[in-house]
């Protein structure tokens, strides 16, 4: 076997990795880069590696990028992983950690794949790149495609994504398309596009994009000693993230650098929530929501692209997926900020929600070492976090005034 491989998750079929592709030539289903242990061992048995700042590229021996390929990177990955002390002790709960993905240049997880997908695109000879967005992905694309020198064009649902998302995406010089429908028309727009306009897709469908976003999973283990954690609780939305985590995990034990892997636990927003269906009515396919609707816009999603692999990626770990309310992640979005000083935007969230509420429900050992997944910062969406705050007290200019606000604290 060559070292990397890119092939059919369904039939196995092997594609050309020289050439755009997203989907199986012959059956249609998601691609996937397979990595040869045995030869990715030998590129990583000088240890050299070991050395490296934590970063996505501290692991590119196990990265499909060419060895002398130019990687375009501002530093992404390495994000903390915190231990949640307070948090964990009002959840009653020993071993909680935060990963926490929002300290990301442009403030999200995206970052992580999007360094390999516009490395990669550049060495396809792409000069145009897209995507579909709820916020994230065009504010990283966009970034990332001026670092290397791409026009970019990315496609948002109208009116559905959050102001400090799509600043972003707009100062880094995109071009911003609204289009008047959800996330899952947008994208299907973008796909049925590309070729015929000389696009190339970096959604999550794209698999060198989930082969950025599996370093999480590998700095998760470095970060514990070379332990992986019991469970992690991750955010679902397009679902490219769970099954990134998921392949990680799985590489880092086959290299036997990691001693085993978590259960991995999908939460989705109740509005949004078609994975988190086929767990709880035992379903063997999707059933999309027609009008996805959460306060989350991160994962406001009702037609996962990745469905089969993070279906897989729970399933194959022994995990689930639940669904938590709006007012459950907004709960758990205060909890984390004032508890642990940890500022993440709803869908950041969401995977604190999803842990209480499982605790609640006696499902969870509470002995056990957890990681949630915080995948974006606070600032991402102010109004929501300002909606929801106790406003601020106007007093008069005088300390006497000052005093009565003190002494009611």
């Amino acid at each position: 076997m060559a070292p990397f491989e890119m092939m059919c998750i369904e039939c196995g079929k092997v594609h050309d990795m020289t050439r755009p592709a997203y989907a199986c030539s012959s059956c249609g289903n998601l691609l996937e880069v397979s990595v040869d242990i045995p030869s990715a061992q030998e590129r990583l048995s000088d240890g050299e590696w070991r050395g490296r700042p934590l970063s996505v590229w501290k692991y590119r021996e196990l990265l499909p990028v060419g060895p002398g390929t130019k990687v375009f990177s501002r530093n992404e990955g390495g994000t903390p992983l915190l231990k949640c002390d307070r948090l964990g002790k009002h959840l009653h709960l020993k071993d909680l950690w935060v990963k926490f993905d929002g300290m990301n240049p442009t403030g999200s997880f995206k970052d992580r794949g999007m360094t390999v997908g516009i490395t990669t695109a550049k060495e396809l000879g792409m000069t145009m790149v897209t995507c579909a967005s709820t916020g994230n992905t065009s504010a990283s694309l966009a970034a990332y495609a001026g670092l290397a020198g791409l026009k970019c064009v990315v496609l948002i649902p109208e009116g559905k994504v959050a102001l400090g998302k799509l600043a972003q995406a707009m100062m880094h010089g995109a071009k911003v398309v609204s289009v008047k429908g959800n996330f899952d028309q947008a994208l299907d727009m973008v796909m049925r596009a590309s070729d015929s306009l000389g696009m190339y897709v970096l959604n999550s469908v794209n698999p060198f994009r989930v082969e950025g976003q599996k370093t999480a999973a590998y700095e998760v283990c470095d970060q514990l000693g070379g332990a992986a954690p019991d469970m992690l609780y991750i955010p679902v939305g397009n679902g490219g993230n769970s099954a990134a985590y998921w392949k990680g995990f799985r590489e880092y034990e086959s290299l036997g650098l990691a001693d085993s892997h978590p259960k991995i636990m999908g939460v989705q927003a109740a509005g949004a929530a078609p994975v988190a269906a086929m767990f709880s009515d035992g379903l063997d396919t999707l059933v999309p929501v027609a009008k996805p609707d959460t306060v989350a816009t991160a994962i406001r999603i009702g037609n996962p692209a990745n469905w089969k692999k993070t279906v897989r990626a729970l399933r194959d770990s022994g995990g689930s997926c639940l669904t938590v309310t709006d007012d459950e992640i907004l709960r758990a979005q205060r909890l984390m900020a004032e508890l642990e000083g940890i500022f993440a935007e709803p869908a950041g969230a969401a995977a604190v929600a999803g842990l209480a509420k499982d605790i609640e429900s006696g499902t969870v050992d509470r002995s056990s070492r957890i990681v949630c997944v915080s995948t974006g910062h606070g600032l991402k969406d102010p109004d929501v976090a300002v909606a929801n705050s106790e406003k601020p007290v106007a007093v008069e200019a005088s300390v006497d005034a000052l005093r009565k606000i003190v002494e009611g604290l």
